[in-house]
């Protein structure tokens, strides 16, 4: 038997998933690791425990599997997107800890730039928005930080990457240096057309060639792991950001296929064709995977920058639960809101706002309000922030979505699923298999190495659990978005 293992690399935890021809999960294993908070609105993680971590969950896998490093056809590796760190060539030693894609110390960065009017020039070339989300300001600021690290940058001793980078670095002994068009569109330094560099971007924001990695292929061998790590030389032949590897673990091979992914963020993506569509209602465009030999499919994206970890601060930050999963049957115990609307705007407010100064609100306590009221609106507040970003997706690809897949943690719990199937008026399709990121991962390695020959046999594999049908008015609907409209324009303003 061959297997793909996938390397599933998260914001709070190292995974590991391994699966075979008929993509079936034979096993997998997960590791947490520390979120840093060194200030308010920054987010950091120890790159080092993040590859420890990672390296921990494959070789547990494997042995779990009882199988060894030759029964390994590829790995596929998937990663938080636009997380940044930088590390000395020689040594592999992070020069700082790596910066979080939530992490908001930029934003001043930012706004300076968009002072500049460099706006338009980042969006035209870049499909972005000028923001702390993306890493082109996160490698400004730790080049800002850490003294001499541009000079040494400059010299090409230094490398920046994002996580896909890092690990294949590690996993390829220091070898490889690449990071895939995916990953590369999240930076605000790679022309979307061309897929390289921007030479006049690098130059506006002041970072070094020298210090990128090479642009691959999403799809494709760029290397084979050390022998000492797994036991044995095995392909890296599949890389993407998360969320593009869950639109391809979904099967939207298609323009106008759609999935939304519920996980300590949520994050929407069509399938927009071979040509990158612009967006006119504050989306961003993205590469969405480049098969080798190919050209790159492009993706419309909306980033909701807290979901599922508004439920870990119910649970960590004010104790409302000791496990995520009680929150449904806490949410349910009560019949709606109570008129209690949650705005997790806790670092800023993503698509379609891209407000980074708006914070979180709650409104429309009183005396009756409980606990359940509280749990219901948090699970609310993720669907309602999703169905502004699909409202936008439509307007922007001017058609009506038939059906929108969904995965992630958060996609388990049944009466966030129904909510958000009510208040967007769209069908919500979960799939058999919610590990879409990881088999994403699993797929585009696959490809490469001729484990699956095509995509239609890809989408053979994929099968469906639940059908979620939307069951509520649109009057009901209608007065909903607008009560959480009202919501958000509070935490917009709160401190102006």
């Amino acid at each position: 038997m061959t297997y793909i293992l996938a390397l599933d690399q998260g914001t709070t935890s190292s995974r590991a998933l391994l699966l075979n021809k008929d993509a079936q999960i034979v096993a997998i294993e997960q590791r947490e690791f520390r979120q840093l908070y060194p200030q308010p609105g920054w987010v950091e993680h120890d790159a080092v425990e993040i590859w420890e971590t990672q390296l921990v969950c494959a070789r547990e896998c494997l042995k779990k599997a009882g199988i060894s490093a030759q029964q390994i056809n590829a790995i596929g590796v998937t990663n938080q997107r636009e997380t940044t760190l930088i590390w000395d060539r020689k040594t592999g030693r992070p020069i700082h800890n790596a910066i979080v894609w939530q992490d908001r110390r930029t934003a001043p960065m930012c706004v300076d730039l968009q002072r500049q009017g460099l706006e338009v020039l980042v969006r035209e070339k870049t499909g972005l928005r000028i923001d702390p989300y993306f890493s082109a300001t996160k490698i400004r600021a730790i080049l800002d930080a850490v003294p001499g690290s541009r000079e040494r940058a400059e010299k090409g001793e230094l490398a920046f990457g994002t996580i896909d980078t890092w690990l294949i670095w590690n996993l390829t002994g220091g070898r490889e240096h690449v990071i895939d068009v995916t990953n590369a569109s999240r930076t605000m330094l790679c022309n979307l057309v061309t897929g390289q560099w921007d030479e006049e971007l690098l130059d506006v924001l002041q970072i070094p060639m020298a210090l990128l990695p090479t642009i691959v292929p999403s799809s494709g061998v760029v290397g084979t792991t050390d022998e000492g790590l797994l036991g044995g030389a095995i392909p890296i032949a599949g890389i993407a950001g998360d969320q593009q590897a869950a639109t391809f673990g979904q099967t939207c091979f298609e323009p106008g296929c759609a999935k939304n992914t519920f996980g300590t963020g949520g994050f929407l993506l069509m399938n927009v064709g071979e040509q990158p569509r612009g967006s006119v209602h504050r989306l961003i465009s993205t590469a969405a995977w480049q098969l080798e030999n190919q050209p790159t499919t492009y993706a419309l994206e909306g980033s909701v920058f807290i979901a599922g970890a508004v439920v870990q601060w119910l649970r960590d930050g004010l104790q409302f639960f000791k496990d995520a999963r009680e929150i449904e049957a806490m949410a349910s115990s009560v019949p709606d809101n109570g008129g209690v609307y949650l705005v997790p705007a806790f670092v800023g407010l993503g698509a379609p706002h891209w407000d980074s100064a708006a914070s979180g609100t709650m409104i429309g306590l009183n005396r009756g309000t409980t606990r359940a009221h509280i749990a219901r609106a948090a699970l609310e507040g993720i669907a309602f922030q999703s169905a502004e970003v699909l409202e936008a997706m439509q307007l922007d690809a001017k058609t009506q979505l038939k059906e929108l897949r969904v995965d992630g943690g958060a996609a388990r719990n049944n009466l966030l699923m129904q909510f958000q199937a009510d208040i967007t008026g769209v069908p919500v399709i979960r799939p058999a298999c919610t590990e879409t990121t990881a088999l994403g991962a699993a797929f585009l390695a696959g490809l490469a190495t001729g484990l699956w020959t095509s995509l239609d046999e890809i989408s053979a594999l994929w099968r469906v659990d639940r059908v979620f049908e939307p069951a509520m008015s649109n009057d009901q609907r209608e007065h909903l978005m607008n009560q959480w409209a009202r919501a958000v324009g509070r935490a917009r303003n709160w401190n102006k």
